[in-house]
């Protein structure tokens, strides 16, 4: 998960007036009806349809991140969280202290994926694809991206990125994640979201997820988002468009989760390329 690279795109400057159209002039979708008081009523795809995405489209322009409320019901979580000791479902591993990634652990899923951690992928990218091609065309990257998620794992695997890279995370009483980006190979989805299993306050304090962003000639800026239980955030991998007063330019973000104070925390994550 820790695979921290370097920008992998030079930071050549867009048409201003194109680049900028690109962010400013993408349609605007209908608004969904609000969900049940009782969100945890309904399937997932139903939950999926009914967030506001041309809000959270919004909310990820501005600050590279946007929060989903209630996407997982608890009963959800808790059937996730219990694969975790189940080792035949992940195809590896990796205790963070032994790379320098932070404290804490983490385990890839292997293929098949668990059916809930594969209807996450592919009832989420189509709703994420649409901002994915717009940022790169505002950055002027020529990668497009297609709109069902199994065309793109395609395109992954016949590059070699063939192995999985749907995650649990576990932490314990002083464990933390460093800040990284999950980039994997050539082909790299833009955007991932992580979802916390665990419920704050009760099973674990601390742990926040963060986020820095790097602007040219400026000091980084930090965001914390406030996750429950069966909240997912969705966040750009790598880095985003930012409008200037030439045109849109790159900004380089980085994810991590900080010092639990106590207790113990899972995460889904839901990273849509694959690696090599």
């Amino acid at each position: 998960m820790n695979t921290i690279a370097k920008d992998r795109h030079p930071d050549a400057q867009p048409d201003a007036q194109s680049a900028e159209s690109a962010l400013a002039m993408r349609p605007k979708p209908e608004r969904a009806a609000a969900p049940d008081a009782n969100p945890s009523i309904g399937s997932l795809a139903q939950r999926i349809d009914q967030i506001d995405w041309f809000d959270a489209e919004e909310e990820l322009n501005a600050y590279g991140c946007a929060m989903l409320r209630n996407l997982l019901t608890a009963q959800e979580c808790d059937a996730l969280t219990a694969l975790y000791p189940r080792d035949a479902l992940f195809r590896s591993r990796v205790v963070m202290a032994r790379h320098g990634f932070g404290r804490g652990e983490y385990k890839y899923f292997a293929y098949p994926l668990p059916p809930l951690v594969a209807a996450l992928r592919s009832e989420l990218y189509p709703r994420l694809a649409p901002v994915a091609n717009r940022w790169n065309e505002a950055m002027g990257i020529d990668v497009r991206y297609p709109a069902a998620h199994a065309e793109f794992i395609e395109r992954c695997h016949a590059a070699g990125q063939t192995r999985p890279t749907p995650l649990m995370l576990q932490y314990a009483t002083d464990d933390y994640n460093c800040l990284h980006q999950d980039l994997y190979g050539e082909h790299v989805f833009p955007l991932q979201v992580a979802i916390l299993l665990s419920e704050p306050g009760e099973d674990f304090t601390g742990g926040e997820f963060v986020m820095t962003e790097q602007r040219p000639r400026m000091q980084s800026r930090t965001e914390v988002v406030p996750l429950g239980k069966g909240d997912a955030v969705v966040f750009a991998v790598h880095h985003r468009p930012v409008q200037g007063t030439r045109g849109p330019y790159r900004v380089n973000l980085r994810h991590g989760v900080s010092r639990l104070r106590s207790g113990q925390r899972h995460t889904l994550g839901v990273i849509f390329h694959d690696a090599t």
